[in-house]
């Protein structure tokens, strides 16, 4: 049985976010088997009886998974609060998915493909793969030799804080090849192209691009591992048709062996 952190099954189980899930804990509101629990570290699994002010934390294990896609749209951020009082993908889904975990993340400025899922095994299974990810870009610049060479190869970025968030600790940064990339069109003050990558690290595109200094002015994932939005609109969401729901039940099963 796997085990997550604690703030982490409260989150994935009940309408609190991490950080007050966190804030429960420190506070002595959470109990486990009957005992108060203060610190932070401690992790549980589905069959941990867990209490948040006096009331159980229910997991159902009876149902069958659920993943949905979501069309993220730009100005939205990937958690369940944010302390700024920006709008979160829960404001926008309906609330019946308020316990879904995220695949994944797109920041604030990117839209498209985001995957959400009400199993935490399928969220960690997906989260660590090498699934492919596409995405359309548009970069502030030319395409040069020296980005499509380090597209083909790869590379390794001593300093790579530039494009990612400004309070990230992220200093490196290796950059893998790229699976494909497509460019569609170059211009002097702008570029668009579609690349496929299979790590997803932080930020991992825009400081990619940064690098050569050309940010990333647009960003679209529109694939997750054959996963399309199937011309879903922005800020909607579907569930997983009968054919996707197999190639992912298949590729779970393959990646558990």
């Amino acid at each position: 049985m796997e085990m997550i952190r604690l703030n982490k099954f409260i989150s994935h189980n009940s309408r609190f976010s991490r950080r007050e899930a966190d804030r429960l804990i420190e506070e002595g509101k959470v109990e486990i088997e009957g005992k108060v629990i203060t610190d932070l570290a401690t992790k549980v699994s589905e069959e941990t009886i867990v209490k948040v002010n006096g009331r159980t934390v229910r997991v159902d294990t009876s149902r069958q998974p659920t993943v949905i896609v979501y069309n993220k749209q730009k100005g939205e951020i990937v958690s369940k609060k944010d302390p700024q009082g920006r709008t979160t993908i829960y404001d926008t889904l309906p609330s019946k998915f308020s316990h879904f975990i995220p695949i994944g993340r797109l920041d604030f400025t990117s839209e498209g493909v985001l995957l959400l899922t009400d199993n935490v095994d399928i969220a960690n299974a997906l989260m660590h793969s090498k699934l492919e990810r596409v995405y359309k870009i548009k970069i502030a610049g030319e395409i040069t030799e020296g980005m499509e060479q380090a597209m083909q190869n790869g590379m390794q970025v001593d300093d790579a804080r530039a494009g990612g968030h400004s309070k990230s600790d992220i200093l490196s940064m290796e950059f893998s090849p790229f699976n494909g990339y497509q460019v569609q069109k170059i211009g002097k003050n702008f570029s668009t192209l579609k690349v496929s990558i299979s790590e997803g690290k932080n930020r991992e595109l825009r400081r990619f691009f940064a690098h050569f200094d050309t940010p990333v002015t647009d960003l679209k994932r529109i694939d997750y591992g054959g996963i399309t939005l199937n011309n879903l609109p922005s800020g909607r969401n579907r569930y997983l048709d009968k054919k996707e729901y197999q190639d992912l039940r298949a590729y779970i099963k393959e990646q558990s062996k």
